[in-house]
């Protein structure tokens, strides 16, 4: 097993120290049970592998965060948002639990969750960047779905499809307890936001990456061009300077090796392609953060197991495990 050691880090300070933050919240989309994942990854010993194995000084406070006590007594849709004030009020703590530990210049990993908890992990490490470094940093996104529908063009309510509209501020709410404690230094560019994987986009996400010049690569174009070239092409449009923060659905993986998540889709990344996104973003030294994010371990009958292993794979992939 390699050391984390041995990838020198090029913006944390303290590349052996990982703050967690497990986030048992699903109030993003409707399916119950991806609010179990934090506690099935840990059970099935990945804080302990990444301790034992790649020598990271863990910094967890041993709890899963479900935030009932910021929850609202009533929430209801606003803009066509489902449970809008919840996933605010998620989103707004878990932002500053993942700052507290980015601006200790430490690695942060976030066990979620659905996606919508994005919103609160971007936010936190794009304002510590902002604060320790001076610079913008960049955001690495695989999915089978691009998450970018503003409110207005989204079909099923369901935040976990719009954590990027918000982050990229092509989404703006003027609300306090809807977003509207995202400020400028929570905020991400267009310019920095780079896909992997996507083979489910709405057509209005289409054309806001069209329109803004985002960076997107389908499973068309690892079918065409190898994940090999796709990860470098992705990585020079990010740029050898750049802090990069990997959020990674499991739902970008086939359903053949990560069926038990809430909106599978055939045609994806094998788990090998997505352990080698990993662990390109890890042989940058550029890495900062990344999520796991949308394992449903309730669903049993679809491979809750193997999803977990995929799930544990890929976060030690990213965090310096090695074939060799």
């Amino acid at each position: 097993m390699t050391s984390p050691s041995t990838i020198p880090q090029k913006f944390i300070t303290k590349g052996n120290q990982l703050g967690v933050v497990a986030v048992g919240f699903s109030g993003g989309q409707c399916k119950q049970g991806v609010d179990a994942a934090p506690s099935a990854l840990i059970d099935a010993g990945i804080l302990n592998q990444l301790r034992d194995d790649l020598d990271y000084e863990i910094h967890h406070d041993g709890k899963i965060h479900n935030y009932t006590e910021f929850l609202p007594a009533s929430d209801p849709d606003h803009r066509g948002m489902k449970q809008p004030r919840a996933v605010s009020a998620v989103t707004e703590q878990l932002s500053k639990q993942v700052y507290e530990h980015a601006r200790e210049s430490k690695m942060v990993l976030t066990l979620g969750g659905d996606h919508s908890i994005a919103i609160g992990t971007i936010s936190g490490t794009a304002k510590a960047v902002r604060e320790r470094l001076g610079r913008e940093m960049a955001v690495i996104w695989v999915d089978a779905h691009a998450d970018i529908n503003r409110p207005e063009d989204s079909e099923s309510g369901n935040i976990h499809g719009m954590p990027l509209s918000f982050l990229t501020g092509l989404a703006k709410e003027e609300q306090k307890d809807i977003f509207g404690w995202l400020g400028p230094e929570h905020l991400i560019s267009t310019r920095k936001l780079v896909y992997i994987g996507l083979r489910d986009v709405d057509r209005a996400e289409k054309q806001l990456l069209r329109e803004h010049g985002i960076k997107a690569f389908s499973m068309h174009d690892v079918d065409k061009y190898g994940i090999g070239r796709v990860v470098e092409m992705a990585l020079a449009h990010i740029g050898q300077d750049t802090p990069i923060h990997l959020s990674f659905d499991v739902d970008g993986l086939d359903p053949q090796w990560a069926p038990s998540t809430g909106t599978p889709v055939r045609g994806g990344l094998t788990l090998r392609e997505g352990d080698f996104i990993a662990e390109c973003v890890h042989e940058t030294g550029s890495l900062i953060a990344m999520d796991l994010v949308e394992v449903n371990p309730s669903l049993e009958t679809m491979g809750a197991s193997e999803t977990i292993r995929a799930g544990c794979s890929l976060v030690r992939s990213a965090l310096g495990d090695t074939l060799l």
